[in-house]
């Protein structure tokens, strides 16, 4: 019995001293237990200082259950983003604000610079990057750094300790509202009597540039024909059908400080504002009483807040009772208008339609109008002391030419931009007009990208081709105050 014990109680231990070994054997072959070793940090070569002081913040006193590698690649197009890839940084190109030329392409060498896109704004320039400009793809015309993490546990492991620092809020489709402003649009006179002619196709005006327009979150013009069945070839009404030139181009706010709304009767400017309001247009600077007319426009779109005002000062068309007509210029209104927004945290756009130049009458180039001048009053000390009052940009909505254009305190002035559609073809400068593409991120302007449009004798408004864009903005720049 003594040797029976003996021996089952041998053959146990041995059991145990068998499993033992095997257990430390296994944690000895498998790096596991008593013979674990901690993950490996790798940092590759292509992280920056800054990259690597975070990282190594990150993994201070961390020990990993796997080996990891960080690395970093940087990209002229945005790729897919994998498992373990982050979005770190964007670069934009950027120039001087008056600069002309559009495109990197277009520099040689240290002529323009990148900066990181949180430090971007509207004083300076960004250009397009071999046709690709970043505010509108969001996927090109940028340098774009990714921090990439190699390893087997990264969902389970890695990603929890760096989610939290590496997330990056970069402007994206979803995130940033464009918004086009353009110029006086008078579809009446002789746009009437080619209406006609073109078989009551109103879609037809807007071919040359519905695309670039359409493709904005929002579109404003300054519309300044009421819809009337009295529309004819000598008056400035509006053939009914024209609203699909408007609703063709995307139309989303018409401001309505313009002198002639009233030509074809109250009714008629009644009976256009519930047209536009069926069309879910927008409107501002007008309306069927002075009451109504006063009333801001508030833009409140992809977490930007916009403030939009818009006046009519000594051009005639305003109303000031139960009638329907613009909204009167009061400085006292402005002042309390432009504080109240920015009370409230909102971005000011302040348009203005003022006393216009009357140098457009020639058959050739006429320079006269491209300063900001007019007949009467001082445009550039009005324009300015808006700005002063707190607008982030004042535009000019009545000028049938574009005038120059600046930066000033805190703000742009725009102090005309032109005809997008009407008939005036026998003058050189009223063919042409400026479309201003907002873009705003967060309660920021970003950047005002300015595009000339010119129309001919068929008055079919079209996008200025690059080069003569540039020579037209150089001529426009050169005469700013």
């Amino acid at each position: 019995m003594r040797i029976r014990e003996r021996r089952r109680r041998g053959f146990i231990l041995g059991v145990i001293l068998v499993g033992v070994i095997a257990l430390f054997g296994w944690q000895l072959v498998t790096r596991t237990g008593i013979f674990k070793i901690p993950g490996v940090i790798t940092y590759d070569e292509s992280l920056k200082t800054d990259e690597l002081e975070t990282l190594k913040r990150i993994f201070n006193e961390k020990t990993l259950e796997r080996d990891v590698k960080i690395s970093a690649y940087e990209s002229e197009k945005l790729p897919p983003l994998s498992s373990g890839e982050y979005l770190v940084e964007i670069n934009v190109p950027v120039t001087d604000f008056y600069e002309t030329r559009q495109d990197t392409k277009e520099f040689r060498e240290g002529e323009y610079k990148m900066i990181p896109i949180e430090k971007l704004t509207a004083q300076e320039k960004l250009l397009a990057r071999d046709g690709k400009y970043f505010l509108d793809s969001f996927q090109d015309g940028a340098n774009f750094r990714i921090l990439k993490f190699e390893s087997p546990s990264f969902e389970q492991e890695i990603k929890p300790l760096v989610e939290e620092s590496l997330r990056r809020d970069f402007p994206s489709q979803d995130s940033t509202l464009s918004f086009i402003q353009t110029g006086v649009t008078a579809l009446a006179r002789g746009m009437n009597k080619r209406l006609a002619s073109v078989g009551g196709d109103a879609k037809y005006f807007a071919e040359g540039v519905k695309d670039y327009l359409a493709e904005a979150d929002l579109v404003h013009t300054s519309n300044e024909a009421s819809f009337s069945d009295r529309a004819t070839s000598e008056n400035i009404c509006s053939d009914p059908r024209f609203i699909e030139t408007l609703t063709t181009i995307g139309l989303d706010i018409v401001e309505l400080t313009g002198n002639h709304n009233q030509d074809c009767g109250d009714e008629a400017a009644r009976n256009s504002i519930d047209l536009y309001r069926e069309k879910g247009i927008q409107i501002v600077g007008g309306g069927k009483t002075a009451a109504e007319a006063q009333n801001p426009l508030t833009i409140s779109q992809k977490d930007n807040k916009i403030k939009m005002l818009a006046y009519n000062l000594s051009t005639g068309g305003t109303t000031l009772d139960d009638t329907p007509g613009a909204n009167q210029y009061s400085e006292e209104n402005a002042k309390q208008e432009i504080e109240k927004a920015k009370e409230a945290g909102e971005l000011v756009i302040v348009d203005i339609q003022y006393y216009e130049c009357s140098a457009y009458a020639s058959e050739y180039e006429d320079k006269t109008c491209d300063f900001a001048d007019s007949s009467a009053g001082d445009q550039v000390g009005f324009f300015r002391h808006l700005v002063d009052l707190g607008a982030d940009i004042v535009v000019g909505t009545s000028a049938h030419q574009p005038q120059t254009f600046e930066l000033y305190g805190n703000g742009a002035i725009y102090y005309g931009l032109g005809n997008l559609f009407f008939d005036q073809a026998w003058w050189p400068g009223t063919t042409r007009s400026l479309i201003l593409k907002h873009y705003f991120y967060k309660d920021k302007l970003l950047q005002t990208k300015i595009q000339p449009t010119i129309y001919g004798q068929d008055l079919q408004t079209k996008i200025l081709e690059p080069e003569k864009s540039a020579q037209f903005l150089k001529r426009l720049i050169d005469e700013r105050p």
